[in-house]
């Protein structure tokens, strides 16, 4: 463990919660500051951003995109010499670089990997920026698994966006077969299918979604607008059906 280290944690939400119990369980010391009071026990309440940063050696900030330029503009003035501004928040590489511009050398670009929940501190993390190692060796001590990437703060952010265009795209689409099996009746042999295929990828899944999808577009195409209208007819609206079909039209003839 890190002797001696205090963590500042900026909400305590889902994620920030489940993280900060595990730092205070771990035998850190949390600073916790959220706008809407939260009592967590083990924690030291704060008045705000910077009380918080006040005399941590990593402030974490895990509240939301949109309120992530705010909570580090007020927190600053509590940042001292030294310390570390992580933000863990899912967020563009664009507002990862302009939260670097304004935090320094003190900033690291943290991108969760997986769900929070049931992982808590222990959650694959990705990390970017100029702090990105200083935040690897105070957390790894107590148990995160961090991975640091050799780059400028947005690169942890846009290996994320890109995993959730695949694997948030691929819920949608999963979601989206399962409402419409199930209104057609056929629910059990759709979890049953999907199962199936997702067993049997291997390491060239992805290459022959790719060329596949490339090679036989046309016929595609008019495969998933007949599947939109099917979904239409059970009432259930073909969003991903008509985003496939429309990526599929303009495949056709691509190099």
């Amino acid at each position: 463990m890190t002797a001696g280290l205090c963590v500042a944690v900026l909400g305590l939400g889902e994620a920030g919660g489940a993280i900060a119990r595990d730092l205070a369980g771990a035998g850190v010391r949390v600073r916790a500051y959220d706008p809407l009071p939260k009592r967590m026990d083990g924690l030291v309440a704060c008045a705000d951003e910077a009380d918080a940063a006040r005399g941590a050696g990593l402030v974490l900030s895990v509240n939301s995109a949109k309120a992530a330029e705010d909570a580090l503009r007020a927190g600053l003035p509590g940042l001292g010499e030294g310390a570390v501004w992580a933000d863990l928040n899912t967020g563009a590489p664009a507002l990862k670089r302009r939260l670097g511009e304004l935090a320094g050398d003190a900033f690291a670009d943290v991108s969760l990997m997986a769900p929070v929940p049931g992982k808590g501190l222990h959650t694959p993390m990705l990390v970017s920026g100029p702090a990105a190692r200083a935040y690897a060796g105070l957390l790894s001590p107590v148990g995160a698994r961090v991975t640091v990437l050799d780059g400028p703060a947005g690169e942890a952010a846009t290996r994320k966006l890109l995993r959730s265009v695949f694997f948030k795209g691929m819920a949608a689409s999963v979601v989206e077969a399962l409402y419409a099996a199930r209104a057609a009746g056929l629910e059990d042999w759709m979890r049953a299918h999907i199962a199936e295929e997702l067993t049997a990828a291997d390491a060239a899944f992805a290459e022959r979604l790719e060329t596949g999808s490339h090679r036989h577009a046309a016929r595609r195409a008019e495969e998933m607008r007949a599947a939109a209208e099917l979904l239409t007819e059970l009432d259930v609206p073909p969003r991903i059906s008509e985003a496939s079909r429309a990526w599929l039209a303009q495949l056709d003839g691509a190099p």
